[in-house]
Formats: structure tokens, sequence, C-alpha cells
């Protein structure tokens, strides 16, 4: 069994602070590049945040599907000797997607139409993802620091929820 201190470097743990500074630089990559989303997704594709137009799409399965295409990716880049891609690009008639490598445990997939370039997409995206590693490493620095906005639970919570959960499943 993991001690929690093991879990907690090895999970990824954003705070309510972190998520606003990661969306902050999501939606200026949209404004700038003209693409229709972006996601941040962890590489065992659980969703971290999201910008942009996503009404349509199925956040679960297109987070865990781009986390496997990149896992099956880098085992291509090996094949190849490289270590892995750092990004990767599909194409389609109407709608394209690119996955970036940020830092180590992250992907941003930014999907896009005909209303911008791939060029545009690529320039902006290379910009977001430095700065998006910049906020990585200092919420690393900070993990271990209390969040600011935490909350302190009612006493009776615990109880109340109990009595919540025995009438639901009566």
């Amino acid at each position: 069994m993991k001690s929690d201190q093991r879990l907690r470097q090895e999970r990824l743990v954003f705070y309510k602070d972190d998520i606003e500074k990661i969306d902050k630089v999501l939606a200026e990559f949209l404004r700038l590049s003209g693409a229709k989303c972006a996601l941040l997704v962890d590489k065992e594709g659980h969703m971290v945040t999201r910008q942009g137009d996503v009404k349509s799409i199925n956040m679960d399965t297109i987070s865990a599907l781009v986390a496997g295409s990149f896992a099956a990716t880098k085992e291509m880049a090996k094949l190849l000797g490289e270590e892995h891609f750092s990004a990767l690009f599909h194409q389609g008639e109407r709608d394209n997607i690119q996955l970036s490598l940020v830092g180590d445990r992250t992907l941003l997939t930014i999907m896009f139409d005909d209303r911008t370039t791939v060029g545009m997409v690529r320039l902006y995206a290379n910009e977001a993802c430095k700065k998006l590693c910049l906020i990585f490493q200092e919420a690393e620095a900070n993990k271990d620091r209390p969040p600011s906005d935490e909350v302190e639970l009612d006493s009776g919570y615990g109880s109340s929820a109990k009595d919540k959960l025995d009438d639901l499943f009566q």
C-alpha cells in the first residue's frame, strides 16, 4: 500500500488558483490561434480543465482516447529511437486535433477547423506550453502547502451525508 506522501508526489494535483491560471492561458491561446477548444488532459486520460466550444464532445471519451493515442505514439517513437514525440497532429475532413506534451505528465489537446491554420495553432501552442510548464513548476513547488480556499466542514457533515446515503439506498 502506498503512503499518502508518495501518492501526493505521484499524483497531479492542482488547486483552484492553479486551474484559474491554466484556464487563463488556454483562453488566451484560443483567442490568438483561432482554435475551437483546448483541453488539458493528464497522461492517464483524466481531464484537468478545458476552454472553448466543447458542447458536442464527450469529454471523458476524448480524454481517454487522447491519452491512449499519445501512449501508442510514444511506443512508435521508441521503435524509431526517440524517447517520445512532443506533438501529434490528426487531420480530418473538417476538424483537426493537435496533441502537445506539456511537462512530462499532461497533454494540451487542441481542436480546430479551417477557421485557422496548423501553423497558427503550432506557434501559439508552443507558447502556451511554455506558460503552462511555468504554472506546473509553481504548483509543484507549492504542493505541500494547503490550498488557500480550504473549506472547513461542519461537524455534522458526516452523519448528514450518511443519512442521505441511507435514504437513497433503502
